[in-house]
């Protein structure tokens, strides 16, 4: 029987310190004996599949003997990538690469930059983990001096690629690419014109910097199919819908899946008190959700609502963290009992804030349309997976609360390089332009991996 979900106990906390990303090989050493449990639990007993793995291998060899940089710009549909590919590159990468007789200066590694707000949520352990990885924590929302300049050090002296996602976020879509951030073409740029004039006599071309495009995708099989109509009825059983009680097998898996999308959205619909007296499309039902959902939490924050829908939705999450982690503060003890009552009344309140935050953030990528019976099933598996996010989300989950359908192969997928030196003269010249350009490039490149691995990896 599903429990539903009750308001955990917020207190305030002193602020959360992230050490200074360093390698560290005693962290190494202990993660290869727990990264094999680790990975299992989160995708269980899978095949990884490399793509182009001949891009892989020219790319780290010329970036691990410094005759380039490079960024990765990794897709994230799921929420899992940095995971995988820290693990597949620190512990498969190599293995992989001697079968082809090519042979590394140096063991391959990564560098992830990841948001401030991880280390909060994720945990004494990833707050341990992850600087000793390297890895650099960045604030969205503010200017972070000392961020930028860990990534631009990282970037420039290498010798190890660092990896970032565009989308700014798990996207929740693996056959399209909802939004890309320009943040790591900009970067890659002012990195580029940084590696030039470190040497006097050098030409751009001479230490290219270049962005490697990668997609991660998702095949599931017979047990998928299976574990995906299982937790296809658990959402059923959320809206108690008459499929959920009468035999499903008779019901159209697409009525299935509109049903349950429609009951969850109006759930929504009268928890903000938006009424119609024609009713428009699920599309501008949700929209008006989303809005009231990000409103919501402006209002009940005080602030103001500016920028866009992501600079505002990314302000609400910085500012409800900064209520339950309080920034600069390194202990309570000599706090008044008043005074700490009320840090902890904000910080629950925060909490409740960001479930507003939570509506708004998943329903902006769950626009997307119902998958027909006959469609692949890696995306009825995603959706599924998605509409119970959707009911989550309702009910005042989060990221932490998805269920993931065990996958039967993951696929990598490495596109062409994008040699960011080489297009430095025209950046110069109009940097604007060519960071929208190459943007442009970038989501080319997802999509052109996209339509390859459905042609080669059909479900």
């Amino acid at each position: 029987m599903y429990k539903p979900y009750s308001p955990p106990v917020i207190n305030a906390s002193p602020d959360i310190k992230v050490a200074q990303p360093k390698i560290s090989g005693l962290a190494k050493f202990i993660i290869s004996f727990l990264v094999r449990p680790y990975i299992f639990s989160l995708f269980g007993k899978t095949k990884v599949s490399v793509h182009n793995k001949e891009i892989l291998f020219d790319v780290f060899s010329r970036a691990l003997s410094l005759k380039s940089r490079c960024l990765i710009a990794f897709r994230h549909p799921d929420g899992r990538e940095p995971q995988l590919l820290t693990w597949y590159f620190l512990f498969k990468l190599k293995k992989l690469a001697a079968k082809s007789k090519i042979k590394f200066v140096r063991k391959p590694h990564v560098f992830f930059v990841y948001g401030y707000e991880v280390a909060r949520w994720g945990g004494a352990i990833a707050r341990l983990v992850m600087p000793k990885l390297g890895n650099i924590p960045i604030h969205h929302t503010r200017m972070d001096s000392k961020g930028m300049a860990n990534i631009y050090s990282a970037v420039t002296e290498g010798p190890y690629p660092l990896a970032m996602s565009p989308e700014g976020q798990v996207s929740y879509s693996s056959d399209t690419v909802p939004r890309l951030e320009s943040g790591i073409i900009r970067i890659g740029f002012q990195a580029a014109d940084r590696l030039w004039q470190n040497t006097a006599e050098q030409k751009p071309n001479d230490c290219p910097l270049e962005i490697l495009p990668l997609s991660v995708h998702y095949r599931y099989g017979k047990r998928g199919i299976s574990l995906m109509y299982k937790l296809l009825s658990k959402v059923e059983k959320l809206c108690s819908s008459e499929n959920a009680r009468n035999n499903n097998k008779k019901t159209p898996f697409e009525e299935r899946l509109r049903f349950c999308r429609d009951y969850i959205l109006e759930i929504n619909e009268k928890r903000y008190n938006i009424k119609y007296t024609e009713i428009p499309s699920f599309e501008t039902r949700l929209e008006n959700v989303i809005n009231t959902a990000l409103d919501t939490s402006e209002q009940m924050l005080g602030i103001k609502s500016e920028g866009d829908f992501f600079t505002r939705l990314y302000r609400i999450r910085h500012d409800c963290w900064d209520r339950i982690f309080l920034p600069g503060v390194e202990k309570l003890d000599d706090v008044s009992m008043i005074k700490r009552s009320v840090m902890d009344l904000k910080a629950g309140e925060a909490w409740h804030i960001t479930r507003h935050q939570e509506i708004a953030d998943f329903g902006w990528y769950f626009r997307c349309p119902v998958p027909a019976q006959d469609s692949p099933l890696h995306l009825k598996a995603e959706y599924v997976q998605n509409l119970w996010d959707f009911a989550s989300r309702t009910m005042g989950g989060a990221l932490a609360d998805r269920i993931n359908i065990p996958v039967k192969k993951i696929i990598i997928k490495a596109a062409p390089v994008i040699d960011l030196s080489a297009k430095l003269p025209l950046y110069k010249q109009n940097r604007k332009g060519t960071t929208a350009d190459t943007t442009a490039e970038l989501e080319k490149a997802f999509l052109d991996c996209i339509c390859q691995v459905n042609r080669d990896e059909p479900d």
